[in-house]
């Protein structure tokens, strides 16, 4: 049984241009010639070809190859247990590639690609990726998830510090509001809503009116979201849904 060049090349996944210059260089001479003249390769020469591929797979130059399939002292068993090893050790140092890969991966998780340091400068001691896992799972096949997993990860750190700025602003601007006695209902509230809405569509995703609703909803559903916006004056959580949903409201009757 033999088969043609280009049969060869389907079978191994490489070029007849490749097969036609390891001919030329005497590194796999087909073992049979057509009538016509043209290439035929058997077994013999696919099992060779293999044991070329591997050790090209491992990087070895083709000179190397040459010398080490034609060394008379060397069993083919020695060559596979040889690529073995190597292929075992290359496989040790892609998984530790892949691991430090993934730490990468992590490190970037919600866009926090800081050094220690300056996570601390931005954060303090609060842990910006407390909830990135849960939050991946609730929302990670989400087009507003992957929209803010994009823009994140390009954040420096400065811009993670104007970003906590303009939340620090906002929040010192709503307590006021709300010592001020102004109702969700205000102007004045509904104003603060809205710039809230335009804080999330300026840094993480777009934000529109019946998503912006369904935040609200959220900030007093979950213990965690109320614990923080009732950080900044208790009650606040309740306050910010009634008034994202006057706003809404104003916006799209």
């Amino acid at each position: 049984m033999s088969y043609s060049v280009g049969q060869v090349a389907g079978f191994a996944g490489v070029t007849v241009r490749t097969l036609h210059h390891y001919d030329d260089i005497g590194l796999l001479v087909p073992g049979e010639r057509s009538h016509a003249g043209h290439r035929r390769y058997n077994d013999a020469d696919l099992d060779r070809l293999q044991q070329i591929l591997f050790y090209r797979e491992l990087s070895f130059p083709l000179d190397e190859v040459s010398a080490l399939l034609d060394d008379p002292d060397t069993d083919p068993r020695a060559h596979l247990r040889r690529q073995h090893e190597l292929l075992t050790a290359r496989i040790e140092k892609l998984r530790k590639m892949a691991e430090a890969v993934e730490q990468a991966m992590e490190a970037r998780k919600m866009g926090i690609n800081l050094t220690p340091e300056e996570r601390f400068e931005v954060f303090g001691d609060k842990d910006p990726e407390q909830y990135a896992e849960e939050a991946e799972q609730r929302w990670g096949g989400t087009e507003a998830y992957a929209e803010s997993q994009r823009r994140a990860a390009g954040y420096t750190k400065d811009d993670w510090k104007r970003m906590q700025a303009e939340v620090a602003a906002w929040s010192e601007s709503y307590g006021a509001l709300m010592e001020a006695g102004e109702a969700p209902t205000s102007e004045a509230a509904m104003d603060l809503a809205e710039e809230h809405r335009r804080h999330i569509g300026r840094w993480f995703y777009e934000c529109p009116y019946d998503v912006h609703r369904c935040l609200g909803e959220m900030y007093v559903s979950d213990e965690r979201f109320k614990a923080f916006y009732d950080s900044m004056r208790p009650g606040l959580a309740e306050h910010l849904r009634a008034a994202i949903d006057a706003n809404a409201a104003r916006h799209t009757s």
